[in-house]
């Protein structure tokens, strides 16, 4: 079989016939790779051949243990229910925000449950995975392996010998086969040890749960060519300031669930504490004799779980030919927007005033039902008066001044009902039936003129 030199960019995986200093793909200098290809003859198949024949889709089964459960209730409403057994995931954040803390308590949970576990690791040591273990689990299982290499091959070998249901590879990027001499990090091997471990994932006869962890660049994203994140079945994702306890678990790519779940988790030394009711996280509990100018709350929703979020707002005179738009929730031409709203349509001039905004817990506002709460945030810190107690703001603003409908109303009300409060402020337009909640109030408004004047009694 001949074979034949051509030329492969490490960044992007472009493959050329002659050399370049600068990549035609994505402009990097000196990222070509002298590689050899094999022309001609019959290629090299890497998956077994599979002897049976197709099903018609009416008669596929699906077995009630296809998914299994772990104790960690944020991570399962995240994976869509649990993980699928025959499933590959890819997890990526930046250092530090509790990747491989994470799925060592996922590991745990499942050993505990009797599922034998291979951890892999590029990166630690085994004696640092133990340290690491110890210190997150209150008691190790039994049933967990640690291996640390860099030499897929050997993985290969391990999962052989003890036949785990779960396999961990931390990380992908610092994995290589023995069959490609490309180095750690290129696109050609981080494809082909996913491609390994895909096969390994879904062999019919043994089908295992395989979890990758993936590096991240400088630019957020997941390190290496895109066609990664299309071959695993699930993408995870951990959020959140290296500085703060809060961290949030998302799914930007999910075929057994939806993509819009969000998971909440404080980071502790104990590991990652699942927060099972956030809508107690990010609002602050306040009697009615201890309620403060410039902080107002609505209800979001993140995935198919509505949360109550409080706004907190600071109005303050400036000393500067302009005055600051800072928001640490929300993005500032949005809160330029809303400011631009309350001076037009509502009549307070900020011509004089720094404006504040920032979210309780540091999540990001990315709604538009919690435009209401913002600015009513807002005129309470400028008045210098506070919002009457349980009370919700959950509307939409409009350019105009009107309060517009918001998707799914009558779900962030039965949460705000079931967390106590006692009114809520909403869209004259919306199509809710007030009789449908006992303990709830709801006010329909027209603009956020009539809102200011019926909350503020001006």
């Amino acid at each position: 079989m001949k074979k034949k030199i051509v030329y492969q960019c490490s960044k992007c995986g472009y493959i050329s016939q002659g050399f370049f200093g600068k990549c035609p793909s994505c402009g990097s200098w000196n990222t070509l790779e002298e590689k050899e290809k094999e022309s001609g003859g019959k290629a090299p198949s890497n998956s077994k051949k599979i002897k049976k024949d197709a099903q018609k889709l009416q008669a596929v089964e699906i077995s009630s243990d296809e998914r299994v459960m772990t104790g960690i209730e944020e991570f399962n409403r995240v994976m869509g229910g649990g993980i699928v057994r025959d499933s590959v995931s890819i997890l990526t954040a930046k250092p530090g925000s509790g990747k491989s803390t994470l799925l060592m308590q996922v590991a745990n949970d499942l050993a505990n449950k009797g599922m034998r576990v291979l951890y892999a690791s590029g990166e630690e040591s085994e004696t640092q995975i133990k340290m690491r273990a110890e210190r997150i689990l209150d008691k190790l299982s039994d049933k967990i392996w640690v291996y640390s290499v860099t030499s897929l091959n050997s993985v290969l070998d391990q999962v052989e010998k003890i036949d785990p249901q779960m396999i961990i590879i931390d990380s992908i990027q610092t994995f290589t086969l023995d069959e490609f001499p490309q180095r750690p990090g290129t696109p050609t091997q981080t494809m082909e040890c996913a491609y390994k471990m895909t096969e390994i994932a879904k062999d019919i006869e043994k089908p295992r749960m395989v979890f990758l962890v993936g590096q991240m660049t400088k630019q957020d994203e997941l390190a290496g060519v895109r066609s990664l994140e299309h071959l695993v079945d699930t993408v995870l994702l951990i959020e959140g300031d290296s500085s703060e306890d809060l961290r949030s678990l998302m799914a930007t790519k999910n075929r057994y669930g939806s993509t819009g779940e969000i998971g909440f988790f404080s980071m502790t030394e104990k590991g990652m504490i699942s927060i099972d009711n956030p809508s107690e996280y990010f609002m602050t509990k306040r009697s009615a004799s201890e309620q403060v100018p410039g902080s107002s709350l609505s209800v979001i929703r993140e995935g198919t779980r509505p949360i109550i979020l409080e706004t907190e707002a600071l109005a303050s005179k400036t000393f500067l030919p302009y005055p600051s738009r800072i928001s640490e929730s929300i993005r500032r031409e949005h809160l330029n927007t809303l400011v631009s709203i309350l001076e037009e349509r509502a009549g307070i001039k900020f011509l004089d005033k720094n404006i504040v905004v920032k979210s309780t817990g540091g999540i990001k506002v990315k709604e538009q039902a919690s435009n209401l709460s913002v600015m009513i945030s807002i005129v309470s810190s400028t008045l210098n008066k506070p919002v009457e107690a349980n009370s919700v703001f959950i509307a939409d603003v409009g350019l105009t001044g009107e309060l517009k409908n918001v998707p799914s109303l009558d779900v962030r009300l039965k949460e705000a009902e079931r967390m106590g409060f006692k009114k809520a402020y909403i869209s004259k337009y919306a199509s809710v039936k007030e009789e449908n909640y006992k303990d709830l109030r709801v006010l329909k408004m027209s603009n956020i003129l009539e809102v200011i004047q019926k909350v503020f009694e001006i």
